[in-house]
């Protein structure tokens, strides 16, 4: 059985706070396909603007997907999988829903001139 693991990261604005507190605690009900992370209201890591970051495997990728076409009420969503390759996984083979925002790859190579700085240890 293929587990692959994938992270969704759903963006929006300061005029959209409102909107990402009621989308947000919609994907945390989903416990049963996805782990809902905590609102982070300003950029971080590669990602252009504040965000909510979901994981699920490929086993519920299918429904997830569905859940952000029906809940993410127009944020934009980049979905990517998750191999341990920050840079490869955030370029290659992902989704958008909605508008593909650029991100800051900047910070990989920040991460690779030094470690401490990576935001998962």
């Amino acid at each position: 059985m293929n587990m692959n693991k994938y992270h969704a990261h759903i963006y929006f604005s300061a005029s959209e706070e409102a909107l990402i507190q009621r989308v947000h605690a919609a994907a945390q009900l989903k416990t049963q396909i996805m782990k809902t992370f905590r609102i982070v209201p300003y950029p971080v890591g590669p990602h252009p603007m504040g965000m909510f970051e979901v994981h699920f495997t490929e086993s519920t990728k299918k429904e997830v997907l569905k859940w952000f076409e029906e809940h993410r009420q127009g944020l934009n969503v980049l979905i990517h999988i998750d191999s341990g390759d920050d840079y490869r996984d955030h370029t290659e083979n992902v989704i958008w829903l909605g508008e593909k925002l650029p991100l800051d790859f900047s910070f990989f190579d920040l991460v690779k001139n030094d470690p401490s700085k990576a935001l998962h240890k």
